[in-house]
């Protein structure tokens, strides 16, 4: 199983679609290594410098509501996949783009908008990582000396996609 958890990335906005993770014209990559220079290019957030994405090991997004809305594709997964994102924390999720997340074996944790709120607020103390302990169901998030904790929920079989590595693996090892 993956590790998950590490250096945050904070979006501070709500519908972050499909197009603004990966722009549709590269929908048309050999690979998905073909998509990873072009994680969020098109994002306008302000603070934002999708230039810095490729030079920062962000491991874990957080962001606000209807994150992945939009077209309903497998390359917006996959390209946060290849750049070693292994999981987004957001309000809520576009539901295609939610379940590829898990299909892809990676997380899509859904915390309450208070819980967003106080996590972007947590931000502003400096660089933030988070550590996911997925058998105790909580995130632990840290900035120099400063820690917050946050629970959350998975049902059992987000779970077993996620410890299998995805819906391919998991098929493989149940069929």
């Amino acid at each position: 199983m993956k590790t998950f958890g590490g250096p945050v990335l904070f979006l501070d906005r709500s519908d972050i679609n499909t197009d603004e993770i990966i722009p549709a014209k590269y929908l048309n990559a050999a690979s998905k290594d073909d998509l990873k220079p072009h994680l969020m290019e098109d994002l306008e957030l302000p603070g934002f410098d999708p230039a810095a994405l490729g030079h920062t090991e962000f491991r874990v997004i957080v962001a606000r509501a209807n994150f992945g809305c939009g077209s309903s594709r497998e390359h917006a997964p996959w390209a946060l996949e290849v750049n070693n994102i292994t999981a987004v924390i957001a309000e809520s999720y576009a539901r295609i783009f939610r379940q590829n997340m898990f299909n892809g074996g990676m997380m899509a944790i859904e915390l309450p908008k208070t819980e967003i709120e106080a996590l972007l607020a947590f931000a502003k103390n400096g660089a933030v990582s988070c550590a996911i302990d997925l058998d105790a169901r909580k995130l632990v998030f840290n900035a120099g000396d400063q820690r917050r904790e946050s629970a959350f929920s998975l049902s059992p079989f987000d779970e077993a996609l996620v410890t299998a590595g995805g819906w391919v693996e998991y098929a493989d090892a149940r069929y």
